[in-house]
């Protein structure tokens, strides 16, 4: 007599479908909630932290925060995203119009370089526009970003275009190099086509 079939673990159904990143709209200060119950159904989700550093009277209070407050990134199939909205503390799949959209596997790739990097990084206003450079030296080498300098000290800038959100952080000037002749790029050209007007960005 033939036994049943075992069911699918989650990783199985990932590597016969197609998956993407998404970013994963949560409740206020629940972002290690929601990665631990995420983690609990098998899924792998990516959150992205800093320090951050008061200084009070007399100590300076350090602590870690999400880099991108009330987000989290997770890659899963987009067909089977029920388990994802049902974890406790989730709200909603960031998407534009009336469906989830995913986030460039890059953008995801350059978060994940830097909170590797040991380097000192903090979020920062949403930037499109500035010289384009890529990083060709040190630990973050062959990221592309934008450059500022603040007080004779260079900063590059990293974006989630979808959040529109971005992330400063400091680099040495020797490290990188201008991608084009133009001293000012927008880097919204670089974003896929816009939804068709009407359709604000909403959460799914």
């Amino acid at each position: 007599m033939s036994s049943a079939p075992m069911p699918l673990r989650l990783s199985e159904f990932s590597t016969a479908r197609e998956t993407a990143w998404y970013a994963i709209n949560v409740r206020s200060r629940s972002e290690w909630m929601v990665a631990e119950g995420l983690r609990a159904k098998g899924y792998d989700p990516f959150l992205p932290t800093y320090k951050s550093r008061r200084h009070w009277s007399d100590r300076i209070k350090v602590s870690e925060l999400p880099l991108f407050s009330g987000y989290l990134f997770c890659q899963f199939d987009i067909q089977q995203r029920l388990p994802i909205l049902k974890t406790p503390g989730v709200k909603s799949i960031v998407g534009s119009g009336r469906n989830p959209e995913s986030i460039q596997r890059t953008e995801i790739e350059a978060i994940q370089n830097l909170v590797k990097s040991g380097l000192s990084y903090k979020p920062y206003p949403y930037v499109t526009v500035g010289q384009l450079v890529r990083v060709e030296q040190g630990s973050l080498c062959g990221l592309v970003g934008l450059i500022k300098v603040v007080k004779h000290e260079t900063r590059l800038i990293i974006s989630v275009s979808l959040l529109m959100r971005s992330v400063l952080v400091e680099i040495d000037r020797s490290w990188v190099e201008p991608l084009r002749s133009s001293a000012v790029f927008d880097t919204s050209i670089l974003r896929r086509p816009l939804p068709e007007e009407g359709s604000p960005l909403r959460h799914n």
